[in-house]
C-alpha cells in the first residue's frame, strides 16, 4: 500500500466495471464519492459500497449528503433530512411565554438529523458524508442558500456542533465547509471563481469563528472555491497561508483538509491560468490539503482523465515533484469508521431511530 493515497475519485454507474476496480485498486487512489447516478436501490447501493470494499478495506466511501436539497439518496426508505436553514428556523420558534426552547429543539433536531444521515448511509456501507454547512447566510450566495443555518457564526457552530453529535453517535466523522466561508459572494464557484475582497480580520472576525470555535470537534474541513483578495490571490484551496498559516497554525486544526471537487470550472483557476487536473492535484496537496476530489470525470471518455491524473501523480512521485505524506495517510485512515454498522433492518426497528424521527422539524 502506498504512503498517502491522496485521490477521492468516482465511477459512472451502479455497479463496477472492470475498469472501475483497477481505478480503485490503484495505490493513489484512497476513495471514492458517490453520486445520485450511482443510486437505484438501498440493496444496490449495498452491494456497490460491499464490492468497493472487497478490492480494499481501507478505501473511504463517502457522499454529498446533507439535507434539503442536496441530499443524494431519497427513496426506498431513505429519510428525506430537513435542510440547516430548517434547523436555524427552529431556533427562533419558542414555545409560548418559554424563551430559550426553540434554541434547545433546534440542536436537539439536529442532533437527531445527524444521527439519522449517518445511521442510513451507514446501513448501506457509505463510510462519510461531506458535512455540514458552517458558510454563513449573507444572503448572497445562491449556491448556498438553504445549505447555511444562519448568518450569526455562534448559531451555525452550535448547530454544527449538535449535528456532529449526532454523526458520531453513529460511528461517522464530518467535514465542515467551506473554509474560511462561501456564504458572503454571489459567484458560484461550480461555474465561475468568486472573489470575496473582505480582510482577513473582518474574516477571521465572522465566517470563520465556527472554525475556531469547533476545532476540538471537527474531523475534515474542506477549504472553498474563493480568491480573498486581500489575503491571498490564490484560491483557499490552493493556498499555503490559507492552509498551513491559518487554519492549521492559527486556529489548531489537526484534522483531514480535503478539496472541494477540483474538476469544477473554477477549480483549477490559479494565478491568472487554469493548471490541469493533475497540476491542480499537486499544487492543492503542497498547498497543504491531505485529499483531492475529482469527480465526475469517470463518465467522460471512459474516464481516460482520470486514468491521465493516475499516471502523472505516479510519474510526479518517481521524479520527486510530489512526495507522499505519512501524516495525511493517517488522517484519512481516521476517517474511517471505528464501529460496527447496525444493519438496515435493525436500525428502522430501534428506539433511538424511531425517537430522532420524531424530533425532526
Amino acid at each position: 500500500m502506498s504512503i498517502h493515497a491522496p485521490l477521492i475519485i468516482d465511477i459512472a454507474g451502479t455497479t463496477l466495471t472492470d475498469v472501475d476496480r483497477l481505478r480503485l485498486a490503484h495505490p493513489l487512489v484512497g476513495g471514492m464519492i458517490l453520486f445520485g447516478r450511482n443510486w437505484h436501490s438501498r440493496a444496490q447501493l449495498t452491494d456497490l459500497c460491499a464490492d468497493i470494499k472487497s478490492i480494499r478495506a481501507d478505501l473511504l466511501i463517502a457522499v454529498d449528503h446533507e439535507g434539503g436539497r442536496v441530499q443524494r439518496f431519497r427513496t426506498d426508505g431513505f429519510t428525506h433530512l430537513p435542510s440547516m436553514r430548517d434547523l436555524g428556523e427552529l431556533w427562533l420558534q419558542d414555545d409560548k411565554g418559554q424563551p430559550g426552547t426553540g434554541v434547545l429543539k433546534a440542536c436537539e433536531a439536529a442532533t437527531s438529523a445527524g444521527f439519522i444521515l449517518a445511521s442510513e448511509l451507514r446501513a448501506c456501507g457509505v463510510d462519510f458524508s461531506f458535512t455540514p454547512v458552517l458558510d454563513l447566510d449573507h444572503g448572497e450566495s445562491g449556491v448556498i442558500g438553504d445549505r447555511a443555518f444562519a448568518r450569526d457564526p455562534r448559531v451555525v457552530s452550535l448547530l454544527a456542533r449538535s449535528l456532529m453529535q449526532g454523526l458520531l453517535q453513529a460511528g461517522m466523522g464530518n467535514c465542515g465547509k467551506h473554509f474560511p466561508g462561501h456564504g458572503a459572494v454571489k459567484a458560484d464557484s461550480h461555474v465561475a471563481l468568486p472573489v470575496d475582497k473582505r480582510s482577513l480580520k473582518t474574516i477571521l472576525a465572522d465566517d470563520a469563528q465556527p472554525y475556531r470555535w469547533l476545532g476540538s470537534v471537527l474531523t475534515a474541513v474542506m477549504p472553498a472555491h474563493v480568491i480573498y483578495s486581500k489575503v491571498d490571490s490564490r484560491p483557499a484551496g490552493f493556498s499555503p497561508r490559507w492552509l498551513q498559516d491559518i487554519l492549521r497554525s492559527q486556529l489548531g486544526f489537526q484534522g483531514v483538509v480535503c478539496t472541494d471537487d477540483l474538476s469544477m470550472a473554477a477549480a483549477r483557476q490559479m494565478d491568472g491560468r487554469t493548471l490541469s487536473y493533475t497540476g491542480a492535484v499537486i499544487t492543492a496537496l503542497h498547498a497543504g490539503c491531505d485529499l483531492a476530489l475529482l469527480c465526475n470525470r469517470s463518465a467522460v471518455n471512459g474516464g481516460a482523465e482520470l486514468d491521465e491524473v493516475l499516471d502523472q501523480l505516479a510519474e510526479a512521485q518517481v521524479k520527486g515533484h510530489w512526495q507522499p505524506n505519512e501524516v495525511s495517510e493517517e488522517r484519512r485512515l481516521n476517517l474511517l469508521p471505528r464501529s460496527p454498522a447496525r444493519p438496515w433492518d435493525e436500525l428502522v426497528r430501534s428506539a433511538d431511530y424511531m425517537q430522532a424521527l420524531d424530533r425532526l422539524p
